[in-house]
């Protein structure tokens, strides 16, 4: 009965195991194969020397374009898109160039002005003009703090459930 009792536990383990591998592999492979369009001329900071920069929206482009270039800025991008929110100091005005503008410009002051950062597929632009306005602030160099790296959150969760399924199985052991 003794060897049940402790089989249980080893196959949920193992299962958590495979669950979070194949979920990570999985992830990995997916953002892999996401294509990346540059148009981009070589990494450089772009930072002009009488001033900030700021990356925008280019107004005109295709807004099939700009939603799609928004949406990989606020997903994979993992540009801190809160603000842009309903009810966040930047939903206003309620535009999608409006939006690109704040999501790019995060994502752009996050990688440190590089000048790759900022094409979005060509629906970006540098300015030195502030596109802050009213309660909106834009970040500029150095006031954009860096997302933490996803694979150090999926560590942290992976480790918290080993840590639970460890107990379980302590807990299962010393009640014997």
């Amino acid at each position: 009965m003794r060897n049940k009792v402790l089989v249980l536990p080893c196959l949920l383990l193992l299962q958590c195991y495979l669950a979070l591998t194949m979920e990570t592999a999985t992830q990995e492979k997916a953002e892999s194969a996401i294509p990346v369009t540059t148009l981009s001329p070589p990494e450089s900071n772009t930072t002009f020397l009488g001033g900030t920069t700021w990356c925008v929206a280019l107004s005109g482009v295709s807004q099939i374009d700009l939603q799609n270039a928004l949406d990989w800025t606020c997903g994979l991008g993992m540009a801190d898109c809160s603000p842009i929110q309903e009810g966040g100091a930047c939903f206003d005005p309620d535009t999608l160039v409006s939006h690109a503008s704040y999501a790019f410009n995060n994502y752009y002051q996050q990688n440190e002005n590089s000048e790759i950062a900022c094409n979005f597929g060509g629906t970006a632009v540098l300015t030195r003009r502030d596109p802050s306005h009213g309660k909106c602030s834009y970040a500029a160099p150095g006031s954009a703090a860096k997302s933490p790296a996803p694979s150090s959150l999926k560590e942290r969760r992976a480790n918290f459930i080993w840590l639970k399924f460890a107990g379980i199985f302590l807990l299962l052991y010393l009640r014997r």
